[in-house]
């Protein structure tokens, strides 16, 4: 026998107004539980007018790998004035050759061509080793990518790169990062909460909207 209550339930649902249906609004994010505020923090690279979001990440981060995709479709929707970067970790032993790899690609051009191929290559295919790879290996594959090898492994050994490695080590250094993925908005928080990508970006996306605020 259908039971009565269901349409008497739908009709209640009906007469109440939109805003009690709305779904409940986020909690606002909580210092020393959602993120921390780093002491005397500043962008990675300051451009007038923009706020900065930082994911620092390595390639050989399984966890980087797993968020790459969230992460891709989550930046194409931050507002205009707000500027994403990605800086590579730079911890020490085979962190590092991936990290030249990025930065080496970053000055041939061919960075946000290849970023999601890399991780590809490392955590799906396994064409990348994730240890001891060799600058030969890394230019092999960058090859396959259409970059040119002679080109990629004299960017890749090259001061330019140097440079750019010691500024990020030194910069994620000063932020307490010791762990990948990890989001910094702005130079002044690091966001340390949520319940998976989502809730972590969630949590990004409110401490931007506090800065795009300040900066109105």
């Amino acid at each position: 026998m259908p039971s009565r209550l269901l349409p008497l339930l739908i009709t209640l649902l009906a007469l109440l107004p939109a805003t009690a249906l709305a779904a409940t609004p986020a909690p606002a994010p909580v210092e020393g539980q959602d993120y921390l505020v780093i002491p005397e923090g500043k962008p990675f690279a300051p451009l007038d007018g923009k706020v900065e979001v930082v994911e620092v990440f390595g390639y050989t981060c399984i966890h980087c790998a797993n968020l790459e995709p969230v992460i891709a479709q989550w930046k194409t929707k931050l507002p205009s004035d707000v500027r994403f970067t990605p800086v590579p970790a730079a911890f020490g032993g085979y962190w590092i050759p991936y990290a030249r790899a990025f930065y080496a690609a970053q000055l041939l051009g061919v960075q946000e061509k290849t970023h999601g191929a890399v991780f590809d290559a490392l955590h799906r295919t396994g064409s990348l080793p994730i240890q001891n790879a060799s600058a030969d290996e890394i230019a092999g594959f960058y090859a396959s990518q259409g970059v040119d090898r002679d080109r990629f492994i004299a960017a890749l050994r090259g001061p330019d790169v140097d440079e750019r490695l010691g500024k990020a080590r030194e910069w994620v250094l000063a932020t307490g990062v010791d762990g990948t993925p990890a989001i910094i908005v702005n130079g002044k928080y690091r966001v340390i909460g949520g319940r998976g990508y989502d809730d972590m970006l969630r949590i990004a996306d409110q401490l931007i909207a506090r800065e795009r605020g300040a900066r109105k």
